[in-house]
């Protein structure tokens, strides 16, 4: 896989995720979607899709990571259509299914032959019990057991994404293990946001969140594929302290010396990072819902980089509290979306973190310090 230029975050997105659609099958008790059972008649049409992937030419030179995600994807019957015009326009498709049947070995295979160059899929506990529990639809697991059986058989590159939460932490390590079974190119730990159908999920407490980072720091080390974090930019802390503690590699993927499919810097919410649901309206993060445009109506270009949401949250002078004081806070700078869940406010400190800064602002450590990145 073609690794992407490196990009001014300033300037262009190393990220952009389409919420193709809001329907799915599964009623997950983490959804930040708060998916529905029938597609919503807004959503944008295939010409409009294919309107926006043209507005993505406007990031140039930067080529974003272009990301396919719901709801369910595969409810949408235009998709391999989406792929092969987002493909042929030079960009890099990824996908992620749910872990229903209509993710079928056929309709990936069509996938794969309309240009898509990876699948992420969600796995929430190791075995069936753990993980249909928190998809709560049975047979979740077995679907997404053959979801990843036929991205194997079809030389799809794998994705594997958890979330972290009190109801998923005490099987954390069973995890571990489970996703060192599969070749993957990446895991990715999703940290809870209390929004959408997560409002009423316990997160992990700061220490044990803290004590999640040192552990997947531990596993990046030895495991042929790469670790990112999602709503925890404070590993990228855990990485600088570790590496200049023990010299540590500080990226997955150590052991083989593999390479991963990563941004050259922290990515966060609105930095590095902007998302379009399902209507078109234009955000920082699927867990950051501020609206601040519509692809129907505004340059997703412009809105990007000159809404004043974006570039507070690309502002780490803008940052409030210790997060604003934290010597971090460009190569971290915290969950935006955590803190706007818990605060209302965008610049907040993010409640999930241990470290305390000293009482004045502190000196920046660099982002060029980090070879790894995380959202």
């Amino acid at each position: 896989m073609t690794q992407p230029l490196a990009v001014d975050f300033d300037r262009a997105p190393f990220l952009v995720i389409w919420e193709v659609t809001r329907a799915c099958a599964l009623a997950c008790v983490h959804c930040r979607a708060d998916a529905i059972a029938r597609r919503d008649p807004r959503e944008l049409t295939t010409p409009e899709a294919f309107a926006l992937i043209d507005q993505l030419q406007a990031f140039a030179p930067a080529r974003p990571l272009f990301v396919l995600t719901g709801g369910d994807p595969m409810r949408r019957p235009d998709l391999a259509a989406i792929v092969r015009y987002a493909h042929d326009a030079g960009l890099t498709v990824a996908l992620t299914p749910s872990g229903t049947a209509a993710a079928t070995h056929a309709r990936l295979a069509e996938l794969k032959a309309a240009g898509l160059s990876r699948i992420a899929v969600s796995l929430d506990g190791p075995d069936p019990e753990t993980h249909d529990a928190f998809r709560r639809v049975r047979g979740s697991y077995a679907n997404t057991m053959k979801i990843i059986d036929s991205a194997l058989a079809l030389d799809l590159p794998l994705q594997i994404n958890t979330t972290v939460s009190r109801m998923t932490l005490p099987h954390l390590d069973a995890m571990a293990a489970r996703v060192a079974e599969w070749p993957l190119a990446l895991w990715a730990a999703f940290f809870l946001v209390k929004t959408g159908r997560g409002a009423a999920l316990d997160q992990v407490s700061p220490e044990e969140c803290e004590g999640v980072l040192h552990r997947l720091y531990d596993l990046s080390q030895s495991v042929p594929f790469g670790i990112k974090t999602t709503e925890a930019p404070q590993f990228q802390r855990v990485i600088w302290q570790r590496d200049q503690a023990g010299g540590g590699t500080g990226r997955g993927g150590a052991a083989t010396g593999r390479r991963p499919l990563r941004a050259p810097r922290s990515v966060g919410d609105g930095k590095g990072f902007v998302f379009i649901d399902h209507v078109g309206e234009i955000c920082p993060s699927g867990f950051l819902p501020v609206r601040c445009g519509n692809v129907r109506t505004d340059s997703l270009a412009t809105v990007y980089r000159t809404h004043g949401v974006f570039t507070r949250l690309r502002d780490p002078d803008a940052l409030g509290g210790k997060c604003g004081r934290c010597r971090f806070r460009e190569i971290c700078g915290g969950s935006r979306s955590r803190a706007y869940a818990a605060t209302g406010a965008i610049t907040a400190s993010d409640p999930l973190c241990v470290y305390q800064p000293g009482p004045t602002v502190e000196p920046l450590v660099e982002p060029e310090a980090l070879s790894t990145s995380s959202r």
